[in-house]
């Protein structure tokens, strides 16, 4: 597996599997639309294939994985991911890493954890707001899981 940076050689790749998954390269935090076709992130790459994808944004001193996918699931995709996020974050002075995820993403509420991330606060319903915003967000998510609320995970760098 390579790792590289996002760039315009891949970027239309990566936007389209975004949108593949999320509807559109618009995804929405906390209230907030958020592009992803232009922030910066990592592909996972194998015999010239994308495997897995990350998107992040710095902000004031703070590192917000904003997407990650892995294609290929149970690999380490996202694991090397993820550690190139933190290491990069570090390089840039951030104290903290941190994402939203949904209520329904079982697997990522396990995988963020065995990783070091703790769960810090849940917004009640935040998915109506989401949802006003983009009505292609479903009413029930994964597991057949009524798609709610929002969840923060943050990792202290």
């Amino acid at each position: 597996m390579e790792l590289i940076p996002i760039n315009g050689e891949n970027r239309q790749q990566v936007n389209d599997l975004i949108r593949s998954l999320w509807y559109s390269t618009d995804i929405i935090v906390r209230g907030e639309v958020v592009d992803t076709s232009v922030l910066e992130g990592f592909t996972a790459m194998e015999q010239e294939e994308i495997t897995g994808f990350i998107t992040y944004r710095i902000q004031d001193g703070e590192c917000e994985i904003m997407s990650l996918a892995s294609i290929k699931e149970n690999q380490g995709t996202g694991t090397s991911l993820i550690n190139l996020v933190k290491e990069n974050a570090k390089q840039q002075n951030c104290t903290k890493l941190k994402l939203i995820t949904t209520n329904d993403n079982m697997n990522a509420l396990k995988f963020y954890q065995k990783r070091g991330f703790d769960m810090i606060r849940v917004y009640p319903n935040a998915m109506d707001i989401s949802r006003s915003i983009k009505p292609a967000i479903p009413l029930i998510g994964e597991y057949g899981i009524p798609l709610k609320h929002e969840i923060e995970f943050e990792m202290i760098l």
